[in-house]
């Protein structure tokens, strides 16, 4: 960890990160073409930080901020379908404190509840590179070393199980599968579920149901009620 690390200072060097070249150009052309639905907003246009604080005992770890959601609002789910299913969730589990998210000062706030994607720009496609992926790295496993109450872990989807395995499991990676639960070192656990994007949740892959009991079980897990 660096000496005097904070989240507050991984989250100045994460929102002026420019390590990526691909990631940069692509951030920066979504906020300037725009969507037309959005034409008379200012993007954010950068990198995000985490939401939550350092005695949060669960992480929510997503794949990377959407063009049009976070990268547009400046807060990580912030503004596209995915973060209305997951502020949802959330409120109805009591980690927030209200069930839509916007903008940034939309009013929301987040309790017990750190999320952070393991790629911090929006990439083309969703689908960042491994060298991107490995570039942002060590500001979750800076962010990990702060979070020092931290019991339970969600990772949505199968590329955030991965980074979150990386850093914090032991021996071979479970095979993803939605509400499945794996014991991590310190005693925590990480629940998987399916990410909340359109395509899961337009076919019902996804149900409210299925998310809901996701963190349900976290609530359970953090309050000691196994």
């Amino acid at each position: 960890m660096v000496t005097g690390d904070s989240l507050q200072r991984i989250a100045a060097e994460v929102v002026v990160c420019a390590r990526c070249p691909r990631l940069v150009a692509w951030r920066g052309q979504v906020a300037t073409e725009r969507r037309a639905s959005f034409r008379d907003e200012t993007y954010w246009g950068r990198p995000l930080a985490g939401l939550g604080a350092v005695d949060a005992r669960l992480l929510v770890l997503g794949l990377a901020p959407a063009a049009h959601g976070g990268n547009r609002t400046g807060r990580i789910f912030t503004g596209d379908r995915s973060g209305d299913w997951l502020f949802r969730a959330l409120h109805r589990a009591g980690f927030a404190n209200q069930p839509t998210s916007v903008s940034r000062d939309d009013g929301l706030e987040v309790d017990d509840v750190y999320i952070a994607a393991a790629v911090r720009c929006a990439p083309p496609a969703n689908r960042p590179l491994p060298e991107e992926a490995a570039e942002c790295a060590p500001y979750l496993r800076r962010e990990l070393t702060l979070l020092e109450a931290l019991k339970v872990v969600v990772v949505l989807g199968e590329f955030a199980q991965r980074r979150a395995w990386s850093e914090l499991g032991t021996g071979r990676r479970p095979r993803f599968g939605h509400g499945v639960e794996s014991a991590l070192a310190d005693g925590r656990t990480m629940i998987a579920s399916y990410h909340p994007s359109q395509r899961n949740t337009f076919t019902g892959l996804l149900t409210e149901p299925m998310f809901d009991a996701v963190f349900t079980r976290a609530r359970a897990l953090i309050e000691g009620r196994d």
